[in-house]
């Protein structure tokens, strides 16, 4: 595939070996040094337009380069030699300057650029440390350079520090303003955001394979979003049962249903013992007492809230024991972690939702840095999809790429958010979707939904509790159907 295929649908993120592969086969089809000219000028390009943003302009300006030996250090050479074409005054700092790439240093030696022992007075700096073959924190040297920049950084291809396929930080990196992607995306790009800061795909002319990790593209969700249609009915729109809270944790009850409500199902269902309180949040929900009698839905969600003493896990085994979807969030993963049988042997789509705490009680282990492998390797063992929550939250359904969904802050990290994800994932089972499409479709609007709470009041970012994210989940949903209509 094209590095700019399936951009519709799906954003690919491509792991340092499956890049490395494509730039090899790359250099058989353009001249020695093409691909680095390429880089280089996407590079230059994006350093002149954060210029002319931050400062007003771009001749006269000041620009660090922090090089490293190897071709990102090279990237970052040819770059400022194309800046000091635009007037910049460019100065690098060679952090091993025995391996530093001699064209690269030719190029901007012969272009006027100097080199120095510090970052001085720079208006912006370059990150050329190290690329994808770059592990581990940074060393000493570049760790105490690094640590005194009070000024923006750019980063070529990647932070440096930050591993490139599970996007761990184990000690002193590199803290991005802006990260330039040359040709491809990599799992760092959606495993750390925070230490990438914005995204700047360029690309070099590469043929990558079918990604294994992927993001859904927005606008792909909003055109997917189960609507109402002539022929529908509150039947036929999807009924979601939702079994929930207690009376210890009433409020759960009320946020899961609430969520399935908000997601356009045409019916919730609620048994459990939060009955008054999820009627006076949403009237339109049915209650029972008993998952018997709770009439006929078309996917369940059992978790949060719901306790975990015998009565709780009689409901939990007979809602597994049905052929219709099943999430299973909170509650119910804790008693799965102490009897997985309930489940793995289910034939019938079953999604699981845990954070790290509740990933460790299923597996038995931490989750470790790699958290790509470690959600593919529970989902193709249970033999079902389990979104691993967080601000990268993944997707994993055996024999299929890994989803991420970055949420772009971790404003929904607050107590309650889970019982909202939970709602929504079981609305769009319930509406006939896809599970792992559901959850990955689910945790975006999720994500958004918190954003826009976060945002709501004059435009600054405020901490928000479940309450106020469920109350913007249909807008978030507008949103997206929204950008898939101006992006047809």
């Amino acid at each position: 595939m094209s590095e700019d295929s399936n951009a519709a649908e799906r954003r690919g993120y491509f792991t340092a070996d499956e890049v490395r592969a494509a730039e090899a086969e790359l250099f058989t089809r353009v001249p020695d040094g093409v691909p680095m000219q390429r880089a280089a000028h996407g590079l230059a390009t994006v350093v002149v337009r954060e210029l002319q943003a931050r400062t007003g302009g771009v001749a006269g300006r000041s620009v660090t380069l922090l090089v490293g030996s190897g071709d990102n250090g090279g990237d970052a050479l040819w770059a400022g030699s194309m800046l000091r074409r635009r007037g910049v005054a460019v100065s690098a700092v060679l952090l091993n300057p025995e391996r530093a790439h001699a064209k690269g240093l030719a190029a901007l030696r012969k272009t006027g650029g100097r080199l120095r022992d510090d970052v001085g007075a720079a208006h912006l700096v370059i990150d050329g440390i190290v690329g994808i073959s770059g592990r581990g924190p940074l060393r000493p040297a570049a760790a105490e350079l690094v640590a005194g920049i009070d000024v923006p950084i750019i980063a070529a291809d990647l932070p440096s520090g930050v591993d490139p396929d599970t996007g761990a930080v184990a000690g002193a990196a590199v803290r991005a303003d802006v990260t330039v992607a040359f040709g491809a995306r990599k799992p760092v790009h959606a495993l750390a955001a925070s230490w990438c800061g914005r995204i700047e795909l360029v690309p070099i002319g590469l043929r990558l394979p079918e990604p294994g990790l992927a993001a859904l593209e927005p606008a792909a969700i909003g055109a997917n979003w189960p609507v109402p249609h002539a022929t529908d009915d509150k039947y036929t729109q999807g009924v979601t049962g939702v079994c929930a809270g207690s009376a210890t944790y009433p409020g759960a009850a009320v946020l899961c249903t609430g969520a399935a409500v908000a997601a356009t199902s045409g019916m919730v269902r609620y048994t459990g013992t939060g009955a008054a309180e999820v009627l006076a949040h949403s009237p339109e929900v049915i209650a029972s007492q008993t998952i018997s009698s709770t009439g006929r839905v078309q996917a369940w969600v059992f978790g949060p809230g719901a306790g975990t003493d015998s009565d709780a896990h009689k409901r939990l085994t007979e809602i597994l024991a049905t052929d219709l979807p099943v999430v299973v969030d909170a509650d119910g993963l804790t008693m799965l972690a102490a009897d997985p049988d309930l489940v793995r042997a289910r034939r019938a789509p079953t999604v699981l939702t845990p954070h790290a705490g509740e990933f460790a009680r299923l597996t038995g282990r931490e989750l470790g840095p790699d958290r790509v492998a470690a959600v593919r390797e529970l989902a193709e063992s249970w033999d079902l999809t389990v979104l691993l929550k967080g601000r990268s939250t993944l997707i994993a359904t055996p024999g299929r790429p890994v989803l991420v969904n970055e949420a772009g802050g971790s404003w929904a990290a607050t107590a309650g958010s889970g019982d909202v994800l939970s709602g929504v994932i079981g609305a769009l089972l319930a509406a006939g979707q896809d599970p792992q499409w559901a959850a990955a479709a689910a945790a975006r609007a999720h994500a958004l939904a918190a954003n826009l709470a976060a945002y709501e009041a004059e435009s600054t970012a405020a901490p928000i509790s479940a309450s106020p994210l469920l109350a913007h989940l249909r807008s978030a949903i507008r949103t997206l159907r929204a950008s898939s209509a101006s992006n047809p």
